[in-house]
């Protein structure tokens, strides 16, 4: 009970751990966001301002362009004032005419020229858009021809074909004097220039470019610092969980020898058990086998402690074939309900190897294979590109294939479900794999669940 609750406890901090540092890698973000978004807008104002003195410096009054041009619009403007005066009903008419002057055109050409002079890295397009047309009159009220906001359907000049996407440059506020046959008359107008730079965002980006680098490398660095911290936590639960399931094993796997051994010792001390050989000589059996049981125990735990360049190897010449039939014998007499089928393709191969580390190691295979429901084991010999090949395949449960990349990692054991199904230390084929590589040989694995499984043990000739 204590081991679940602290088991949950730690499950429930580093979950909140997650969830607070996703929290913080959000707000961090929006922050970043917020950050580049403001420096954005403070460069498209600068821009702004930027095009705006450029123009200004092309011309504080765009009539200087071409005088005679806006000699005729001021001109129609009179023109079009005078007949207002004289008849209101005109006034639709009038709007019309405004808008769809006969010098329209030539403006356009005009001022486009001029700007693609002054200022030839800005793709520009323009619209200049009549706001008020005013006419004041000494004895009558003011007359308010035209006075409209600001709509791309109001142009005067230029090939803007929207506003959405422009700023407003300057506005130009004209007055002329006039005389009708009644009475005198001023006339007010008002007419607005916009500017759109074409692919002005392109030029807002390059100007922004080191800060959106700086922008991206810390969010990405800051993603990465994450991701290591999300990954080391679960590595490190992982490695608990593995250390718990170990002394877990561990345990159990001591008692058993122990408890037999504390069994056979305390029958020992009876007389009539002393007094019968064959019992005598049964009850020591037991002993010297719990007692080995206990050794090997410790020896695959000290093993697990070595690297493969710490262990040290007794190496001897072995004739291979033979050192395998006494290896299959031996566990034979331990295991007489499996069937072992020996196929050996080599003639009397002799390699310097360990023999105590080979033969548990081997061992080791073959017990794993009928802990995992076998009942007939083969086992093969072969020789290609200067390697002995030991090919163990027993027809068991088999192995998911996604689990073959951890059959060999320290304390591993494959799962049922959350259950082991066998027990264990998870050091077996850990063990197995250290000394085919002290031996500077490779092992693999094949196979799959249902399908048995089939392990290669490949030592090269020294």
């Amino acid at each position: 009970m204590m081991k679940t609750t602290i088991f949950d406890m730690m499950k429930r901090k580093i979950n909140l751990l997650i969830t607070f540092s996703v929290i913080v890698l959000v707000v961090l973000s929006a922050i970043q966001f917020y950050l580049v978004k403001t420096a954005y807008d403070y460069k498209v104002a600068q821009f702004h301002t930027e095009i705006r003195n450029k123009i200004a410096k092309v011309t504080n009054d765009y009539s200087d362009i071409d005088s005679t041009i806006f000699n005729k619009k001021d001109l129609l403007y009179k023109q079009l004032a005078t007949n207002y005066i004289s008849n209101k009903k005109h006034q639709h008419k009038i709007k019309g005419e405004l808008l769809q002057n006969n010098f329209k055109a030539e403006l356009t050409r005009k001022l486009q020229q001029e700007f693609e002079n002054e200022l030839p890295n800005l793709k520009l397009d323009f619209a200049i858009v009549l706001n008020k047309f005013v006419i004041f009159r000494n004895s009558q009220k003011t007359d308010t021809v035209y006075s409209e906001r600001p709509s791309i359907n109001n142009k005067l000049y230029g090939n803007l074909a929207s506003l959405d996407n422009a700023f407003l440059v300057r506005s130009y506020v004209g007055t002329t004097s006039g005389t009708t046959v009644n009475s005198d008359y001023k006339l007010l107008t008002e007419d607005t220039l916009y500017v759109s730079v074409i692919d002005w965002e392109i030029i807002i980006l390059k100007r922004m470019i080191l800060i959106l680098l700086i922008a991206i490398f810390s969010i990405l660095t800051l993603i990465t610092l994450f991701i290591i911290a999300i990954k080391a936590l679960i590595k490190q639960k992982k490695v608990n969980d593995i250390k718990t399931d170990f002394i877990n094993n561990i345990t159990h796997e001591l008692k058993t020898p122990l408890s037999t051994l504390s069994i056979s010792t305390k029958i020992l001390e009876r007389k009539e058990i002393r007094d019968n050989e064959e019992h005598f000589d049964n009850l020591v059996s037991t002993i010297s086998r719990q007692n080995n049981r206990l050794q090997q125990l410790i020896d695959q735990v000290m093993t697990s402690a070595l690297g493969v360049s710490e262990l040290e190897l007794k190496k001897e010449k072995i004739e291979v074939n033979a050192f395998l039939n006494t290896i299959i014998s031996d566990f034979k007499l331990a295991h007489n309900n499996t069937t072992v089928i020996c196929n050996f393709k080599t003639n009397e191969a002799v390699l310097p190897l360990d023999k105590f580390h080979l033969t548990t190691a081997i061992l080791n295979v073959l017990e794993n294979a009928v802990k995992y429901g076998c009942n007939t084991i083969t086992v093969e010999t072969a020789l290609a590109d200067n390697l002995f090949n030991i090919t163990i395949q027993d027809n068991g449960i088999g192995i998911p294939v996604n689990k073959h990349s951890l059959l060999f990692d320290k304390f591993y054991r494959v799962e049922q479900g959350n259950l082991h199904n066998t027990k264990g230390l998870g050091l077996g084929l850990y063990y197995v794999d250290q000394i085919i590589k002290a031996h500077q040989g490779k092992i693999s694995v094949a196979g799959d669940l249902g399908k048995g499984t089939v392990f290669n043990l490949s030592i090269p000739f020294n």
